[in-house]
C-alpha cells in the first residue's frame, strides 16, 4: 500500500534547497514569489545561491545534512528541490528516513532527483513528485499548465493530462502505480538499493543532452534487465537536445525508441509532456494512474 504524504493547505511552510548542482539566489526568487502568493511560507536553505566554486551547491556533507535537517523538520511541509544535474547519488545512501517514515512530506523535482523519487518508492512506498524545480518559475515561454500541475498536486487535486496522438503509439488501456523518471538515472539505480521493480507499473521515461547511441544502449539495459517484461504500460516523455555522433548512428531519436518497444503488446505513447524542455508537468511517483492511448489522444488520469 502506497503511503500518501499530507497534502498542503495555506500557511504550511515549503522547503527549498539544491541536494546536486549548483543554482544562484536569483534563480530561485521567481519561484519563491509564486509559491508566497499560492500561500505558502518558504524556507530556503543554504545550498541555494552558495559560494561554491564547483559544479556542486555545496560539499557532500553539506548537500546531505542541509537535506536530512529538511527532511526531519516537522514544520516544512514539502520540499521543493531548486535543480538536479548530479550529486544525489553521491549521498543517498547516507541519508536517514527513520524521522521521514513516520512522518513523511511531499518531495518534489525530477532529473537527478529520480533516484530519490525510486529510493523511496522502493525502500518505503512512499509517494513523491515528478515535475519542475525552482527554475522552471523563471522560464517566460513556460506553460502555465506545469506550475499550475505542482499546485493542484500538492494541495490534493487529481490532475488529468492530454497529448496529441503520435503514429508510433500503441493503442490501448493501462492501470497501475506511475513510476519512472530520467532514462539515465534509471540505468544508473539498476543493481543499487534505489532499483524499481517495474512489474504491473506504468512506467515513463525521459532525458535530454545524450547522444543517440547512449539513448539506444541505456535502453537495451532496461530491456536486458527486464525492466520492460511484465510492465502495463509504457511512456515516453521528451528527449531532449539529443545529439548525433560526426557518423551518424543511422536512427533518429523515435525510431530508436519504437525498435526498442516492438516485441512488447501493452499501450506505448510517444511525446508525453515530461521533459527537460517546455513541457514538463507533475506526477506522482508511485500512485495509481490510468492510461488510455487511442487513435485521437492520450489521456493519463490519477486514480
Amino acid at each position: 500500500m502506497i503511503i500518501i504524504p499530507p497534502y498542503l493547505k495555506k500557511g504550511d511552510t515549503i522547503g527549498l534547497t539544491c541536494p546536486a548542482g549548483y543554482m544562484s539566489a536569483e534563480k530561485v526568487a521567481a519561484c519563491i514569489g509564486t509559491l508566497q502568493q499560492w500561500g505558502f511560507e518558504v524556507m530556503v536553505g543554504k545550498t541555494v545561491g552558495s559560494k561554491s566554486k564547483n559544479y556542486f551547491s555545496a560539499i557532500d556533507e553539506e548537500r546531505k545534512n542541509e537535506l536530512q535537517a529538511m527532511l526531519d523538520n516537522s514544520e516544512i511541509h514539502a520540499i521543493l528541490f531548486c535543480r538536479g544535474g548530479y550529486g544525489m547519488g553521491r549521498i543517498i545512501d547516507k541519508i536517514d528516513f527513520k524521522k521521514f517514515k513516520k512522518k513523511p512530506k511531499w518531495l518534489i523535482g525530477f532529473s537527478d532527483i529520480t533516484i530519490l523519487h525510486n529510493h523511496l518508492f522502493t525502500n518505503y512506498q512512499i509517494a513523491s513528485i515528478h515535475g519542475p524545480m525552482a527554475g522552471a518559475f523563471n522560464l517566460k515561454e513556460n506553460n502555465i499548465t506545469n506550475i499550475q500541475s505542482i499546485q493542484k498536486a500538492i494541495t490534493g487535486k487529481k490532475n488529468q493530462y492530454n497529448c496529441s496522438f503520435h503514429k508510433n503509439n500503441k493503442i490501448g488501456v493501462a492501470k497501475g502505480k506511475l513510476i519512472g523518471g530520467n532514462l539515465a538515472l534509471l540505468v544508473n539505480s539498476i543493481g543499487t538499493k534505489s532499483d524499481i521493480d517495474t512489474n504491473n507499473k506504468i512506467l515513463f521515461i525521459e532525458d535530454v543532452g545524450e547522444y543517440l547511441y547512449s539513448v539506444d544502449r541505456m535502453l537495451y539495459q532496461l530491456k536486458r534487465s527486464g525492466k520492460f517484461n511484465k510492465i502495463k504500460g509504457l511512456i515516453f516523455g521528451g528527449f531532449t537536445d539529443i545529439k548525433d555522433t560526426d557518423r551518424p548512428f543511422g536512427k533518429g531519436i523515435d525510431e530508436i525508441l519504437k525498435d526498442i518497444v516492438e516485441q512488447y503488446k501493452f499501450p506505448v505513447c510517444f511525446h508525453f509532456p515530461i521533459s527537460h524542455g517546455i513541457d514538463n508537468v507533475a506526477v506522482k511517483i508511485g500512485v495509481e494512474y490510468q492510461l488510455s492511448i487511442t487513435k485521437n489522444k492520450t489521456t493519463l488520469k490519477e486514480l
